[in-house]
């Protein structure tokens, strides 16, 4: 069994006005930058009553990265990249703001909402593409690490992808688990399945995290 440890990246600029962001590679905030710091420090506390993790890895986003290297550094453990955990990519949505997606790509919005996993998005990934990357991703870094723990920085799409395959719950119903910045998301990996431990811990933050369905 490996326990994973996934962290949504800190605040962006475009989370902040709900553009969707996919893999354009937008930096962290201001705000991004002290939630990293926050979860960093909350993180050398654990490790220091030997509640840590063996090792990092984060999504090749500069969100991502940038949070993972806070945390490393707050470690003093290694990045590891690996690019199955980088978010959806969202094709022509991605620069839109969620509220005018129907304004400038009605179709590719249609598709957006129909959560079907086999339909593709116009210049991006359809959903099922995304949700088979993802889960690879963790399957194989948990294969690594058994009988360790691991800390995964990743994206909002990728956590709802997480969730969805460690609750059994559809993709094509309507997300229901709080995708929060800077969150702690724990789960375990295991030849009998994957298990939520905890999710959406934020209670390291001082200020309320963002929640954002398309910003990821």
């Amino acid at each position: 069994m490996t326990e994973i440890w996934v962290v949504r990246h800190g605040e962006t600029p475009w989370n902040v006005v709900r553009r969707v962001q996919g893999w354009e590679d937008i930096p962290l905030n201001e705000k991004g930058v002290e939630q990293a710091q926050a979860l960093g420090k909350h993180l050398a506390t654990l490790r220091a009553t030997g509640d840590g993790v063996d090792a990092i890895y984060t999504s090749d986003l500069k969100r991502a990265h940038h949070t993972a290297s806070i945390l490393a550094d707050s470690l003093g453990l290694p990045l590891n990249i690996e690019p199955g955990v980088r978010e959806r990519h969202f094709g022509v949505l991605q620069g839109l703001i969620y509220g005018e997606m129907d304004q400038h790509a009605p179709e590719a919005a249609k598709v957006w909402r129909s959560r079907d996993p086999d339909a593709e998005l116009p210049g991006g990934e359809s959903l099922g593409f995304f949700h088979r990357r993802v889960v690879q991703a963790i399957d194989d870094i948990a294969a690594k690490h058994l009988g360790q723990r691991v800390m995964v920085v990743s994206h909002g799409g990728a956590m709802d992808i997480i969730w969805r395959h460690a609750t059994q719950v559809s993709l094509r119903v309507p997300r229901e688990a709080p995708l929060l910045n800077a969150s702690l998301n724990r789960l375990s990996v295991s030849k009998d399945g994957w298990k939520l431990i905890n999710w959406g811990d934020v209670r390291h933050l001082e200020r309320g995290a963002s929640d954002d369905i398309t910003s990821s």
